[in-house]
C-alpha cells in the first residue's frame, strides 16, 4: 500500500478500499483455508488494514484520533465478517459429511469390557489388608532417599560390605534411588518418637541395578516395624506366621533360619511350605519343600537410636518382601519381566471371572 504523502485523507481512502475489498473477499470464500488468506491479507502482521494501523504517525495530530477510531472499526468489522462466513463454512462442511449418513439413535451404545487389576496391584491390596486388620498402620516415604537414611541411619556406614548387594542409582555423592523401603523405619520413628507402640508397613517402589528372570531394577517392597516395650522374636514369628496362611493358605508353614542383616539381631530369612506341593519337594522348590519369601529379625539397637528410641526401654522387630516375589509364588508366574510387559494377553488373565479383561 502506498500512502503518498501520508495525509489524513489519503489513508482514509485506503481504508475505505481495504474495507470494501475484505468484505468482498470473505463473501466469495468457499472452503475455510481460502478464509484463512483472507484474513492473513487484510488483518495479518502485514495486511492492509493492519498496514493503516500502523501508519497513523505520519497523519496529522489532530486527525489521528478519528482516523484510528475508524481503522479499529474496520478491523472489527472485517473480524466479524470473518467469523460468521468461518460459521456458516463449517455447518455446510458439516451438512456434507452427514449427507446420506443415518445413525438409528435406538441402538445401544457399545460398552467396552472392563479391564483387569495388575497381579502386583493385587497382591500390594491383600498385603495391606492383610496387616491392617492386625493393627498396623500403612506409612510412606521419599523413593529419592539420602544415603543417611537409606544406608547410615540402618546401621550400614559407608565401608559396610553390605552395600556390595544393593547396588544402587546414586543421583549424587549423597542422594540416590532408594534400594529398599527400610528408611521409612528411621524416618517414621523419628517423627513419632516417642510414641508407641510404632507399628508401621511401608510398601513402595525400590531400585537396585538387577536385571534377569527373577530380579528387576525397579521393583516393590513392603517394610514392616514394630516398636514397643517387651517385643519379643516370638511376636515376630506369630505375626509372620499368620501373614503367610493369610496369603497362601491356612496350611502354610513357615521356617525361620539363621541370617545376616546390618538392621537386625538377630536376623532370619523366613520360608514357607511350597505352594506347589505342600512340603513334599517339587522343581519349584529344588525338592526341598520350603520357598524363601522375605528377610526379619529384631530391629538392631544402634536403629533405634537413630529414630530416638533407647534400646533399654523398647525393643522391635522388622521384616521386608517383595511384592513381586509374593505375586510370582501366589499366581505361578515364571518370570519377573511378565510383571512390566505390559502384555494385554498376561494381564488378562487377572480379569475378573467372566469377563474379558482389558482390551486391546
Amino acid at each position: 500500500m502506498t500512502l503518498g504523502d501520508g495525509k489524513a485523507e489519503e489513508l482514509l481512502a485506503c481504508l475505505e478500499r481495504a474495507r470494501t475489498a475484505a468484505a468482498e473477499a470473505v463473501a466469495a470464500a468457499e472452503h475455510l483455508a481460502t478464509l484463512e488468506a483472507v484474513r492473513v491479507r487484510f488483518l495479518g502482521r502485514s495486511g492492509e488494514i493492519t498496514q493503516v494501523l500502523r501508519s497513523l504517525g505520519q497523519v496529522e495530530t489532530d486527525r489521528r484520533p478519528e482516523v484510528g477510531r475508524l481503522a479499529n472499526e474496520a478491523r472489527a468489522e472485517v473480524e466479524r465478517l470473518i467469523a460468521e462466513r468461518a460459521s456458516r463454512l463449517e455447518e455446510v462442511e458439516l451438512d456434507r459429511r452427514l449427507e446420506g449418513e443415518w445413525v438409528d439413535i435406538t441402538l445401544p451404545g457399545t460398552v467396552p469390557p472392563p479391564g483387569a487389576y495388575h497381579p502386583l496391584t493385587l497382591t500390594l491390596a491383600e498385603i495391606e489388608r492383610i496387616f491392617v486388620s492386625m493393627g498396623f498402620e500403612v506409612a510412606e516415604g521419599p523413593e529419592v532417599e539420602t544415603d543417611w537414611y537409606n544406608f547410615q541411619a540402618l546401621n550400614i556406614p559407608r565401608d559396610h560390605p553390605a552395600r556390595d548387594m544393593q547396588a544402587s542409582f546414586y543421583l549424587t555423592g549423597d542422594i540416590l534411588l532408594r534400594t529398599q523401603t527400610s528408611p521409612v523405619q528411621v524416618r517414621y520413628m523419628r517423627a513419632n518418637t516417642p510414641r508407641l507402640p510404632v507399628k508401621i508397613i511401608a510398601p513402595g517402589r525400590v531400585y537396585r541395578r538387577d536385571d534377569d528372570a527373577t530380579h528387576s531394577p525397579v521393583f516393590h517392597q513392603v517394610e514392616g516395624l514394630l516398636v514397643d516395650r517387651g517385643v519379643t522374636m516370638g511376636d515376630l514369628k506369630g505375626v509372620l506366621d499368620l501373614f503367610a496362611r493369610e496369603v497362601f493358605g491356612p496350611r502354610t508353614r513357615t521356617r525361620f533360619r539363621p541370617s545376616y542383616f546390618p538392621f537386625t539381631e538377630p536376623s532370619a530369612e523366613v520360608d514357607v511350605s511350597c505352594t506347589i506341593c505342600g512340603g513334599s519337594g517339587c522343581r519349584t522348590c529344588k525338592g526341598t519343600g520350603w520357598l524363601e519369601i522375605l528377610g526379619a529379625g529384631m530391629v538392631h539397637p544402634q536403629v533405634l537410636r537413630n529414630g530416638g528410641y533407647d534400646p533399654e526401654e523398647v525393643s522391635g522387630f522388622a521384616f521386608g518382601l517383595g511384592i513381586e516375589r509374593v505375586a510370582m509364588l501366589r499366581y505361578g508366574i515364571g518370570d519377573i519381566r511378565l510383571l512390566y510387559a505390559g502384555d494385554v494377553r498376561f494381564l488378562r488373565q487377572f480379569a475378573p471371572a467372566g469377563e474379558g479383561g482389558v482390551t486391546e
